[in-house]
């Protein structure tokens, strides 16, 4: 990727030949199951409706997202795939979802109450899936408050419950006895709808639960972070990543030996050196604890950025090499070609690349799709 980059300034790079791929291989994983897509915070910072048409594409039937808002955006582009929406307060309005078949969620007899007051409105049935907690103790509804959910749901003429769910509090910790817990629990959950009268579909499996569990995949996995590239298990499987962050030099200088640079002068050249200023910062999502702990690549090889990471302003150390104003600098990429990644800066900073590239999305990084289909 290098060579002299025009503006913008910052800018993501979103290839969707590699989500597509992504989407695909694990739709393969779980041959038995349908795949629901997870695209919720604008596709974790990739762009939700690029993300989901592409999905989609390659073979997952669901998309999920977190808000009704989300969910209601998704369709509005055409999209025409089942769509769980799971996650909004007290007192939305759930009837423009029931109008666009979103499914919902409910983790409690109020928001099953609210949900059916919305197909009563709409006039239409709505297509509801039952959460229950069986450990993480989130969102979901409490076993000892669950045979009362599922009996009320099985009693509700403008309800139809599409499926019971979960999800898993440590399926990326390959072995952790909290994920065997809880799927006996989600079993027992799964028992008590049937006894009330339901015949649901079951889904629990997330990415992690997808690569290393294919005994809980189910009748649906629900993959997220894993189809942008990003493995949650240290376990091999084919992902490719699908952002790369970058941006370009901005100003080349030559300074001497003793000198320091940026806030606090926190770093000295030991030697006379050629620096360059790349115009991106903290306000861009460069964290500003990677100062001095950090590399980006340029003119075809990795270079330590040294300094405070400045709101604006990231400096980086060439020593002797030439660079040149316009340069394309990668910040993190796939890491094919030795490029940092999204995963080094979160192992860096004490964080994960969930965190990373869902952070990307920012008003002065604009955002670049490849790969893309018309």
């Amino acid at each position: 990727m290098n060579g002299v980059m025009a503006a913008p300034r910052a800018e993501v790079v979103i290839d969707l030949d590699n989500l597509r791929h992504n989407v695909a291989h694990l739709d393969a994983l779980a041959p038995n199951a349908d795949t629901m897509a997870v695209v919720k915070a604008d596709g974790y910072g990739h762009g939700a409706v690029e993300v989901a048409r592409a999905a989609v594409e390659a073979g997952a039937t669901w998309l999920g997202s977190c808000s009704l808002a989300e969910a209601l955006t998704l369709r509005a582009t055409g999209l025409t795939v089942p769509i769980l929406a799971w996650l909004d307060p007290h007192g939305t309005d759930y009837a423009p979802g029931v109008e666009q078949d979103v499914d919902l969620s409910a983790s409690s007899l109020t928001q099953l109450e609210e949900i059916s007051a919305a197909a009563e409105k709409a006039g239409r049935t709505a297509r509801v899936h039952l959460k229950i907690d069986t450990g993480l103790s989130r969102n979901g509804c409490p076993a000892a408050r669950w045979p009362e959910l599922v009996e009320r749901a099985a009693k509700t003429p403008n309800v139809e419950v599409h499926s019971i769910w979960s999800h898993l509090a440590a399926a990326d910790e390959i072995g952790h006895r909290a994920t065997d817990a809880q799927a006996e629990r989600f079993d027992d959950a799964y028992r008590e709808a049937v006894a009330a009268g339901l015949d649901p579909r079951r889904h629990i499996a997330n990415s992690a639960a997808l690569i290393t569990r294919p005994d809980l995949h189910l009748d649906l996995v629900r993959p997220g972070i894993a189809i942008y590239g990003l493995n949650p298990v240290p376990v091999p499987t084919d992902l490719r990543p699908v952002m790369t962050f970058r941006s370009a030099v901005a100003l080349v200088k030559r300074v001497p030996a003793g000198e320091s640079v940026s806030y606090g002068l926190s770093w000295t050249a030991k030697s006379d050196t050629n620096l360059a200023l790349v115009p991106v910062g903290y306000a861009d999502g460069v964290p500003r604890s990677l100062s001095n702990r950090m590399d980006v690549w340029l003119a075809g090889r990795r270079r330590p950025v040294v300094g405070r990471v400045c709101m604006d302003q990231v400096v980086v150390d060439c020593g002797d090499d030439v660079v040149a104003e316009g340069d394309e600098v990668v910040l993190f990429g796939p890491g094919g070609d030795g490029e940092p990644t999204a995963r080094e800066w979160a192992d860096t900073t004490g964080t994960i690349d969930y965190e990373i590239v869902t952070g990307m999305y920012r008003p002065r990084v604009t955002r670049k799709y490849v790969g893309t289909r018309r």
